[in-house]
């Protein structure tokens, strides 16, 4: 794994609402009874917990925006970090007509994550399908784990709950009731793998990201489970495990699975196309050249 120092961005999370339910959210969006948002205190604490931080710091939900201090936050994020490189934004779109200004007062273009999940060819990795369930070779599910694209290519994050090695694992501790994560406190980004093992053992054989498993369609009515998440899910009254949209995989993964569903496996490619904007949309694309406005 890789120690949290060396991660190109941390973000910070300001709410774990959203106003869109996508299939096997990475947020586990449609599971919570009640969203969070952040109070300012802990924004400004959140970004002061940095301090030193050589990377970016994003700015990440949820949907950032439907935060009812939305514009408050992009101020803080204005004044404590002066380098406008160092930060970046994550959004599905919410009234961003009304927030476009601040957005881009606040963002850098390039460093505006937009994705409103409009587009049909939108893949989720499903992450709630608990890799203890259905790999009885632990050595092998340790290895995968040790090797998670999820920590290596995302990022750690900071909640209301504390401080996490992986965004992941934060929002897993969320839903689940678990005993929250380090304290916001400057210095805690330098731990190593080894300092926040504690963490890796609570939440990664929860989770499936680390497997090599088929991306579902982000449209879905369903999020993909197994049987003992099932059970936490139930524990804690999942709005989405209630109305029964969710289906149970308890099929055992083997060697011959990994090398079957490995080729080609790119699951942080969650759609084929890079957007920052809304018009950065194919489809968007398209009406304009239709309508004959190139510009």
């Amino acid at each position: 794994m890789k120690p949290i120092y060396e991660m190109k961005l941390i973000q910070i999370e300001v709410t774990n609402a959203c106003h869109i339910g996508c299939a096997n959210c990475t947020r586990l969006i449609g599971h919570h009874r009640k969203p969070f948002f952040m109070d300012l205190d802990t924004v400004v604490k959140a970004i002061d917990s940095l301090e030193g931080y050589p990377g970016h710091i994003g700015l990440m939900g949820g949907e950032p925006a439907l935060h009812p201090q939305f514009v408050e936050i992009c101020k803080i994020y204005q004044k404590m970090i002066p380098d406008r490189r160092r930060r970046e934004f994550w959004t599905s779109g919410y009234k961003w007509d009304e927030y476009k200004l601040i957005i881009e007062e606040t963002f850098d273009y390039d460093l505006i994550a937009y994705n409103d999940h409009s587009s049909t060819d939108g893949k989720h990795q499903p992450l709630l399908v608990a890799a203890e369930d259905i790999i009885e070779d632990k050595e092998l599910m340790w290895g995968l784990i040790d090797n998670c694209w999820v920590q290596n290519r995302w990022s750690a994050s900071i909640t209301p709950k504390g401080c996490f090695f992986c965004e992941v694992a934060a929002a897993f501790d969320h839903l689940f009731e678990g005993p929250g994560g380090y304290p916001i406190e400057r210095g805690w980004w330098k731990k190593t793998p080894k300092q926040f093992a504690d963490q890796v053992q609570r939440y990664c054989p929860m989770c499936s990201g680390a497997i090599p498993l088929k991306r579902l369609s982000d449209h879905l009515k369903y999020d993909l489970i197994s049987k003992s998440n099932a059970v936490r899910l139930e524990k804690v009254r999942s709005p989405k495990f209630v109305k029964g949209n969710i289906v149970i995989y308890d099929k055992k993964y083997t060697v011959e699975d990994l090398n079957f569903y490995k080729e080609g496996w790119k699951p942080q490619n969650y759609r084929t196309f890079v957007a920052h904007r809304p018009e950065d949309y194919p489809d968007k694309q398209k009406l304009k050249k239709g309508s004959g406005k190139n510009e």
